[in-house]
């Protein structure tokens, strides 16, 4: 993994016509970041990893925001979900004096002292996507209950198995806490409401959907029995699908996962996906720079709000997370209506 330092990021915009850039020797680590600029405010925002479809759709969410309320938004993050290179972004971005900082964390407790670091310094700092629970983080941007997406991850899996059968789960990064929190979801519920399902093993991909599919196809080897699959990750998502279909079980071996639209629309049409579970994208990422907005301001998240095209918005104080509502179930039929 590549462990280089702040050196080794590439340029990120800052400001209409101002870039501040450094540059290394080697591969990088970081890549180019997107700027919105149309106010003094600056809030950043550091994804898992930058270049895939979804957190690129965030991207395009925050960068609407900044247009709606007028602030400048900074996208930059890692090629690689290493939470080394990670932390090169986030030092980066607290050296050019961010007013909020919102991160998707690779591993949330490695995160946290930086995130302290930033706090100290005077940076409003949030969580979105991942939580880091152990960190100082003022808000987590939560796109939806780890209830309503894992069990609705099992849900669609069990559907076209008749709820009885092995499955088993391939995930992306072994520290990542949404990812697990709906992994618990899966297992709890497979115990309480789907006592003739086995879940037969959980392996992990990182953000690399090469490995998921050779993982897949590793499981699909070891157990010629399994009837489903679930990816609850937008690599490992389509990943299982593509596994099931260069091994010719499509009908045969059922997959579940958590993909963007685009991405899972040639699988369900072809019957290699039963159904992605998902969210609105573009919102989360405009929800995520609005909530980074209001913690550089200063201001109170109400108990419920609309935010720009975002109904219903919830806050709770107690743990202080704010929470965008119900999960979408993507199928053949409807994920042609979403443009990423």
């Amino acid at each position: 993994m590549l462990r280089k330092t702040a050196a080794a990021l590439a340029c990120v915009g800052l400001l209409t016509g101002m870039t501040a850039c450094a540059g290394g020797n080697g591969g990088n680590t970081a890549a180019d970041g997107d700027t919105t600029a149309t106010g003094d405010m600056k809030v950043a925002f550091v994804p898992k990893i930058q270049g895939i479809p979804f957190f690129e759709a965030m991207n395009t969410g925050g960068q609407q925001a900044a247009k709606d309320f007028g602030f400048t938004w900074i996208y930059s993050g890692p090629t690689t979900a290493d939470p080394a290179a990670q932390s090169d972004v986030v030092r980066s971005l607290m050296q050019q004096r961010v007013n909020a900082l919102m991160v998707a964390p690779n591993d949330p407790d490695s995160i946290a002292p930086l995130m302290k670091e930033a706090a100290d310094k005077g940076i409003r700092v949030g969580t979105t996507d991942t939580d880091a629970t152990s960190s100082v983080r003022e808000v987590f941007v939560n796109q939806a209950t780890a209830e309503g997406i894992g069990g609705a991850l099992l849900d669609e899996v069990a559907k076209p198995i008749d709820g009885k059968g092995k499955i088993a789960i391939v995930s992306c990064g072994q520290t990542a806490a949404n990812l697990n929190s709906w992994i618990d979801v899966i297992k709890k519920k497979q115990k309480s409401d789907y006592p003739d399902i086995d879940i037969v093993d959980v392996v992990y991909a990182d953000e690399d959907q090469p490995k998921a599919v050779t993982m897949a196809k590793n499981l699909m080897n070891a157990n010629p029995d399994l009837k489903g699959l679930i990816g609850p990750c937008t690599t490992a998502a389509p990943g299982i699908a593509q596994a099931v279909q260069e091994t010719g079980n499509i009908g045969k071996v059922f997959t579940v996962g958590v993909g963007t639209p685009q991405a899972m629309l040639p699988y369900l049409k072809d019957g290699s996906s039963t159904a992605s579970v998902l969210w609105d994208v573009n919102n989360q990422g405009y929800l995520t720079a609005w909530a980074g907005w209001m913690l550089a301001k200063g201001e109170q998240f109400q108990p419920t709000q609309d935010v720009g095209p975002i109904k219903g918005v919830t806050y709770n104080d107690a743990d202080k997370t704010l929470l965008m509502g119900d999960p979408l179930i993507l199928t053949a039929d409807n994920a042609g209506n979403y443009n990423y």
